[in-house]
């Protein structure tokens, strides 16, 4: 075998866990071969260029080998080589992440908890404290 349809080829390479969410992919337009739009039906061979989109980042791929059945994940490395480019713009990204604060981690306060609650209904003039029931007495 040395051609196999682009969807097959990233399935099996473990780029998506799904045949039709790598389909998904290619259609959205965030697959590219050999700097051409690519669709699911097109065929890669060894030599050939895949730039794949992934969130913010885009890989380089050179195909190295063509596999038309999902192995682990050691075997799907080997129908690939990542170009240094795209090897120097992960890390890069990775470091980027490393270095930004999670944008929950500036929040100061959550829920309020009972007690807080408590305490801003008593600041509102919501004292349920000399009342038995929450129902109004006739």
């Amino acid at each position: 075998m040395d051609k196999l349809r682009i969807d097959k080829w990233l399935w099996a390479a473990r780029f998506y866990k799904t045949r039709s969410l790598a389909v998904e992919e290619i259609d959205k337009g965030r697959v590219r071969i050999n700097d051409l739009e690519a669709k699911p039906s097109r065929e890669v061979k060894p030599g050939d260029t895949v730039a794949l989109r992934q969130g913010p980042l885009t890989r380089t791929l050179i195909v190295r080998g063509i596999s038309s059945q999902r192995g682990a994940a050691p075997v799907a490395q080997q129908l690939y080589e990542e170009t240094r480019e795209s090897l120097a713009l992960k890390a890069q990204a990775a470091e980027q992440r490393h270095l930004t604060s999670d944008p929950a981690s500036s929040l100061e306060h959550g829920r309020p908890t009972k007690r807080d609650r408590r305490s801003m209904d008593k600041a509102q003039g919501k004292d349920w404290g000399s009342r038995w029931s929450a129902s109004i007495d006739h």
